[in-house]
């Protein structure tokens, strides 16, 4: 929360776990976004033209096409850059645990100031604690069905508590349902199809250990 952040807290190191070898899909994980896929480098292992129909492949993916974090042509920019994120935070709506937030020191007397310079110092606070979510756009290739996708991540460059200690990490995240090009067999044995796949991506972050 954004009082929390106000906090100075000792973070704890944790050894970094190295991702699997992902084959086939990315799964769900707490250390988002999820990693770049290695791909088996032969094309023989790629679509082809005949299996990249759009009208059949929109049919097959059905109501879980969503346009707002998938797309199918190369996309324009993210609609929420991290320059204007950054640019908005102080002119963004106050949350409500920050609005009844004390100003002073925990047993000391509270801070009096007029209404418009506590407005300032709270905004001013929010600016600095704030976490938003910093969309882009990511070409997953052509073995996923869309092969773009908006991926969020938490602009963690510098400490967002004060005193600083405290980091952006992502908190809440959703799925979002995919085409996924998956081979069995080898060579002219094998056999080549869409399936479904699930692929996880922040949607909140927040100021934490």
């Amino acid at each position: 929360t954004a009082i929390r952040a106000l906090l100075l807290c000792l973070c704890l190191g944790l050894p970094a776990g190295g991702q699997p070898f992902l084959r086939l899909r990315p799964s769900p994980s707490d250390n988002l976004p999820v990693k770049d896929i290695v791909e088996h480098p032969d094309p023989e292992y790629d679509p082809k033209e005949q299996d990249l129909d759009e009208r059949t492949l929109r049919k097959k993916l059905g109501s879980h096409f969503d346009p707002s974090f998938m797309a199918v042509a190369v996309p324009g920019p993210a609609n929420a850059s991290g320059a204007a994120a950054a640019a908005g935070r102080g002119r963004a709506a106050l949350p409500a645990e920050l609005r009844r937030l004390e100003l002073g020191p925990p047993r000391g007397p509270r801070l009096r100031l007029g209404k418009k310079a506590r407005r300032k110092v709270l905004q001013w606070l929010w600016a600095h604690t704030h976490c938003p979510v910093f969309y882009a756009w990511k070409d997953l290739g052509v073995r996923f069905w869309p092969r773009y996708i908006k991926e969020g991540n938490c602009l963690a460059e510098k400490s967002c508590s004060l005193p600083e200690g405290m980091f952006c990490k992502p908190v809440k995240s959703v799925t979002k349902t995919f085409l996924r090009w998956h081979c069995q067999g080898w060579s002219s044995q094998k056999y080549c199809t869409w399936i479904p796949v699930q692929y996880p991506l922040i949607s909140e972050c927040k100021c934490s250990c």
